[in-house]
């Protein structure tokens, strides 16, 4: 885009008038490859003029990165400011990337990058990167920069005339037989002080004490001098001499100096002295200063980035996937999970956006090389062929979905033994013909005879108690599993009844947009809560029966459950099971401060219920209402799911969207379902998106501020973009919990929230993300390779633990 016409003259230089911007994606990088490639020396320059291109008048503010490391942040000061970004920098790839990051507060956009190739003997120090803080022309006539072609390196030198030191210039040409070829046009003006006994001093207040700063200082004698003058000086940085002798600057030659250690302090000052022996002032033709900058971030691991850069060109997948795929940490490619582990390069854990893209063609290749991966998601594509071996070479695969493609099987019998072995692998079942299936029985069953004989017979006493568990628990509560519906005589209630179970209405414990809900005692004592339908309700009879006729039909125990109705002329109820803490909202509120494990708990509870309505039910069931209101907590802070009036079912089960008048709670609501009316699963993905950020944060979804409401996410972001996560995370928490733990958790709250649903994961995908932030938060790691000895413990102490989990309720499905 042009900059405004108000903002163009004669004088700017072309690389001004215009700007590429981008509005789309966190993360936009350019890739430059040099011929000299890796280890030499080069010159990066990024320049930014904003100009009011866009036409809205607003500054942005946005991050410049080398690579996978900060390099600094672009601030305007007006809209006509140019603000000018320079760095000198070995390589340490063939490629050098410099990327633009969204931070939240403007659209990053860029009018000029340049790349130069420097010696790589100029410009040594003992370590880091050199950011010009100055470059300066002393003694400048011209009042004009210097750069390309007097400058062969295309060095911009800025002008810099002094009244208190006295100028001259020579119309001689001088020389810089150095590296560092510094043009004549520079080094032919200098200054020295007025007073012949006075020294040359730079004072340097740097805003951070703590920066580190080299100086490089160029001297020319440029005065034809007599047989009995000698200009000969001393310099000092803070009072320490610099040289192991003075220096006396050659005729038309240019000397520099500089030194290896860097200098730091409130104050650094540059002391140019005359020496007693010397009958003329010290002189200063030029002066670079440089800020280090040390880059201590490694980028991802080579394998990893080669292989999925070339998956990328494969598959042609999004433009927006550039730049290093795990760093910046908080701008990781979409749909990739990274390892970060300690000092070592980050490594690809998961690739779980490759589901439902359109996919074509075989398996690439390239697959094989992501030595780190987990999780594979390949599902609801067109890919073809047979399914490769090395997908069970993968030394860490845990997980793998190559369901709704046009594979060709049978499957490999190595990926048949790993599934054995503890691999989750889903395919779909033409794949494992009769042939491999019987095979893989040959191989497994004599290893595991007489360990699997014990085990199927345990198996099968605890699926029978499950049974008549579930028949006694069913028997209670009237549920007749044939059809799922209540039957029973607690399945319809009278008004009558219900005036006796609530004692006339005499305790509210919680008031919504269906009516007021009242605590109760069926006759058995059993506490109940029941929801009464009120006659000024915002939802009605519609939505009762919707939640009524839902709830006879699912069952899980992360959903509220269901006693039974009262359907009575206007009279109309709902009667659930009574939860004694309340709802999260008004927990999270409340004295009581959940704890980080609590918290993720919950969540985990409620991701477990949103994922049986999405998977569990068939049809699929979307909530619609998913906010921490509707979120309800048992004596023991177990997280449930409750309200379901606004709930949809999809009667289509392969479609992708259902669409339907907008209906939920603001703050909450999905901004691709509020403009489209097109509802599906991921509409719920990022409600309970927003969920998790007041889990995390502690605070509503909509955050007052005065007369400012700020959404969560949009406070959130620039926290985030910094790498400010003691600042996101409750304060009451009091730094109680573990850090990678709460970024696992962020990072996925913020996968569940982009504009777009078909950038959101799945609920099963949040599920597993969230219980490795427990298990991260429990300190218990589980390593990825385990043994057949060790899978049959797990079992059998899965096994051990199914007795409590049938007093909390059914699994799904």
């Amino acid at each position: 885009m042009n900059i405004s016409s108000e903002f163009m003259s004669g004088t700017l230089q072309q690389p001004l008038l215009n700007v590429r911007s981008f509005p789309q994606g966190n993360k936009n990088c350019y890739t430059l490859r040099p011929e000299g490639g890796k280890d030499n020396k080069y010159l990066i320059r990024a320049i930014f003029m904003y100009g009011n291109y866009d036409g809205k008048a607003q500054l942005p503010i946005f991050d410049l990165y080398l690579g996978v490391n900060l390099w600094d942040s672009v601030i305007f000061n007006d809209t006509s400011d140019v603000v000018m970004k320079e760095i000198v920098h070995v390589a340490t790839m063939d490629y050098i990337q410099v990327c633009l990051v969204n931070t939240g507060s403007g659209t990053p956009f860029i009018s000029a990058l340049e790349l130069r190739p420097w010696s790589n003997s100029s410009y040594s120090v003992e370590s880091g990167s050199l950011v010009l803080f100055r470059r300066l022309d002393i003694g400048s006539t011209t009042n004009q920069q210097m750069r390309y072609k007097d400058d062969v390196y295309d060095r911009i030198w800025s002008p810099f005339p002094f009244s208190n030191w006295d100028p001259f210039n020579t119309s001689l040409e001088v020389v810089d037989g150095t590296d560092y070829k510094v043009p004549s046009a520079v080094t032919s003006t200098a200054v020295r002080p007025v007073n012949v006994n006075d020294s040359l001093k730079i004072i340097l207040t740097p805003t951070d004490p703590t920066s580190q700063f080299h100086y490089f200082l160029y001297f020319a004698e440029i005065e034809q001098l007599q047989n009995n003058q000698l200009r000969k000086f001393d310099i000092n940085f803070n009072g320490e001499s610099t040289m192991d002798k003075p220096v006396i600057p050659g005729y038309l030659t240019t000397t520099v100096v500089y030194s290896t250690r860097p200098w730091l302090g409130t104050n650094i000052l540059v002391s140019i002295s005359k020496t007693t022996d010397s009958t003329l002032p010290p002189i200063l033709n030029a002066l670079e200063i440089y800020m280090i900058k040390k880059f201590l971030l490694s980028p991802t691991d080579s394998k990893d980035v080669d292989a999925i850069m070339d998956i990328k060109g494969v598959y042609s997948l999004s433009r927006y996937w550039n730049g290093d795929p795990c760093l910046p940490r908080n701008y990781s490619w979409e749909g990739l999970t990274c390892k970060y582990d300690g000092n070592n390069p980050p490594s690809i854990l998961s690739l779980r956006n490759l589901a439902s893209r359109g996919l074509t063609g075989k398996i690439a290749d390239s697959l094989a090389n992501l030595s780190s991966i987990e999780s594979l998601d390949l599902s609801s594509n067109s890919l073809d062929g047979p399914v490769p071996e090395f997908l069970a070479e993968l030394p860490n695969l845990r997980f793998l979905n190559l369901t709704g493609n046009k594979l060709i099987g049978p499957l490999p019998s190595n990926l048949i033994e790993r599934s054995q072995k503890g691999l989750q692998l889903s395919v779909d079942s033409y794949l494992c013909t009769k042939d491999t299936c019987k095979k893989r029985k040959k191989i497994i069953i004599p290893i595991l005879l007489s360990i699997t004989s014990a085990l199927v017979l345990l198996i099968a006493i605890v699926v029978l108690w499950s049974l008549k568990k579930r028949r006694q628990q069913a028997a209670k509560m009237g549920v007749n599993e044939e059809n799922g519906s209540m039957v029973s005589k607690y399945s319809q209630f009278s008004y009558a009844e219900v005036v006796s179970i609530t004692s006339d209405f005499q305790k509210v414990i919680g008031r919504g947009g269906f009516g007021t809900v009242y605590h109760g005692y069926l006759k058995d004592n059993t506490e109940v809560a029941v929801k009464m339908l009120s006659l000024s309700s915002t939802q009605g009879s519609k939505e009762f029966q919707t939640e009524a006729q839902l709830l006879m039909r699912v069952y899980h125990r992360n959903l509220a459950s269901f006693v039974g109705y009262c359907n009575e002329g206007s009279n109309m109820a709902l009667i659930y099971e009574y939860l004694a803490n309340g709802n999260l909202q008004d927990y999270l509120t409340g004295e009581d401060v959940l704890s980080w494990e609590k918290r993720l708990r919950i969540a985990i509870d409620s991701a477990q219920g949103l994922e049986y309505l999405h998977s569990g039910c068939k049809p699929p069931i979307v909530h619609r209402d998913v906010k921490t209101a509707n979120i309800l907590l048992d004596e023991k802070l177990q997280g449930k799911i409750a309200d379901f009036g606004l709930c949809k079912v999809f009667p289509n089960e392969g479609g992708t969207h259902v669409s339907t008048i907008v209906v939920g709670t603001t703050g909450y609501l999905d901004p691709e379902y509020y403009i489209s009316n097109k509802l599906n699963e991921k509409s719920d993905v990022y409600s309970f998106g927003i969920v998790l950020l007041e889990l995390i944060t502690g605070l509503p979804a909509i955050i007052k501020n005065g007369e400012e409401r700020i959404h969560i996410v949009q406070w959130v972001s620039p926290m985030l973009a910094r790498g400010e996560i003691r600042n996101i995370v409750d304060h009451r928490l009091q730094s109680d919990f573990e850090i990678n733990s709460v970024w696992k958790a962020i990072e996925t709250a913020v996968a569940c929230v982009p504009q777009t649903s078909i950038q959101r994961p799945t609920m099963n995908y949040v599920l597993s993300e969230l219980k490795e932030c427990l298990a991260l938060e429990m300190a218990q790691e589980t390593s990825s390779k385990v043994n057949i000895d060790q899978e049959i413990i797990s079992v059998l102490s899965r096994m051990a633990s199914v007795d409590q989990e049938i007093e909390m309720g059914p699994l799904a499905r």
